[in-house]
């Protein structure tokens, strides 16, 4: 099973791959919500004025419609056990901080915070903790690239405006998501926690 690669925005290839790992491993515990960008779009800083249609769908699909689909196949197996955790990846973006995103993409990771929010309510009395993380901009594999283009003055700005003088490395994300993955979280639900260096 490790290193399996579905599209997760395929219902039929979400639904059979987690019907799977459930059936391999009698439960699962953790669904960690993480397909999701905004570079799948040629100008992600597009404007609202400079979107296509087709640009802002494709921002909306990529970043709702896994993280939905991954959260339905996976709740009638935590309801079985009672207990689960699931952490979706939001962003900045979503609480309207990101100097570099579309709005389409703001839209996108702040229904990801809402979805959060009102999946903790459904799924709390059947012990299901829902949160989520939204990260500043991450020097991700996917990212740094990006990031090494912008010029200097450019990441001296970014830098400036975080109040930890710093952006994101991968592992800052991560070890807020094995917080809220672990029995530490037990009782935290419905959460979404900013890990941005105090943007």
């Amino acid at each position: 099973m490790q290193g399996e690669l579905i599209d997760a925005l395929d219902p039929q290839q979400v639904d059979k791959l987690i019907a799977r790992v459930a059936a391999d491993h009698g439960a699962i515990d953790i669904l960690v919500n993480a397909v999701g960008g905004s570079t799948v779009v040629a100008n992600p800083q597009a404007t609202t004025e400079q979107l296509s249609f087709a640009d802002w769908q494709k921002l909306l699909a990529f970043n709702l419609d896994a993280t939905f689909l991954c959260t339905h196949a996976v709740i009638p197996v935590m309801r079985k056990k009672r207990s689960g955790k699931i952490v979706n990846l939001a962003s900045i973006a979503g609480r309207g901080l990101s100097h570099n995103s579309s709005s389409a993409y703001a839209a996108a990771k702040g229904g990801i915070i809402a979805f959060t929010r009102k999946l903790a309510h459904e799924l709390g009395p059947d012990g299901i903790n829902v949160n989520a993380i939204a990260p500043s901009i991450t020097l991700t594999e996917r990212i740094r690239p990006h990031w090494d283009k912008r010029s200097q003055a450019s990441q001296a700005e970014e830098i400036e405006r975080t109040p930890l003088r710093r952006v994101a490395e991968a592992a800052d994300q991560a070890n807020v998501i094995c917080f809220l993955a672990s029995s530490d979280a037990d009782f935290v639900t419905g959460l979404t926690i900013d890990v941005t260096g105090g943007v």
